[in-house]
């Protein structure tokens, strides 16, 4: 692209939406719009901001599947070797179905896979009176003490055993976020970890009206609180 030549506004919406699942990097922001690399990630991290913000103002319904997962999160000090000191955070990954088809998709990390954290996080992303289906996992007993009913499910790891499936959309969940993180910013901070997957979340739970991108965005990023570069290396 010629130098301080502008974008069409159809490239513009490819660009501040997003609706491409794959995400935009800073460093190829930076390059379409001919902007220095610093001042493409703090304007991505401002369009992420919005979309959290916007998402806040929902919570899930329908059949509720949740499980744990874990992401990578950067690289500990002292990981000089590939895959050396990767730090693996815990994400609560919940997935709304309809009709046996995914609807929404909330992701929160999580500092500690325990009752009490996994219970303010249903409390806060998952609406009132929702079925929930989630594996064994003895901390999800928390389900039923905030009124819903809970189907627990020994997931089995064998395909074509009859619960292997059980939890196959929080299952697909993972496996395309982990390809969105991996594939188009080669892997995140434990910082900014949550951001990305807001990022995901946002779009994947908007990927039937991709006509509306633009203005469903454009609305989000108004009604947004503002962010610094200095707030956000902080």
């Amino acid at each position: 692209m010629a130098r301080g030549r502008p974008l069409s506004p159809l490239r513009l919406r490819q660009i501040l939406i997003g609706t491409d699942k794959r995400g935009l990097s800073a460093l190829a922001l930076s390059r379409l719009i001919d902007v220095g690399l610093k001042c493409a990630w703090t304007m991505l991290h401002k369009i992420r901001k919005a979309m959290e913000a916007r998402d806040a103002n929902y919570q899930l319904a329908g059949i509720i599947q949740v499980d744990d997962a874990f992401f990578n999160g950067g690289v500990s000090k002292g990981g000089d070797k590939r895959g050396r000191g990767t730090r693996k955070v815990p994400v609560l990954v919940m997935a709304a179905v309809k009709d046996e088809a995914l609807t929404f998709a909330k992701m929160q990390v999580l500092e500690n896979v325990d009752n009490k954290t996994v219970k303010a996080t249903l409390e806060t992303h998952v609406a009132a009176g929702q079925p929930v289906k989630t594996d064994g996992l003895v901390v999800f007993h928390v389900v039923k003490e905030l009124g819903h009913a809970h189907t627990a499910v020994m997931v089995s790891p064998k395909r074509g055993t009859p619960d292997f499936d059980a939890l196959k959309w929080v299952n697909i969940l993972v496996s395309n976020a982990n390809a969105f993180l991996l594939g188009t910013y080669h892997g995140v901070m434990k910082k900014h970890l949550q951001k990305y997957l807001n990022e995901f979340c946002y779009r994947f739970s908007r990927r039937f009206w991709p006509g509306q991108g633009f203005d469903r965005l454009l609305l989000a990023c108004s009604n947004a609180g503002p962010t610094t570069y200095a707030e956000l290396k902080g």
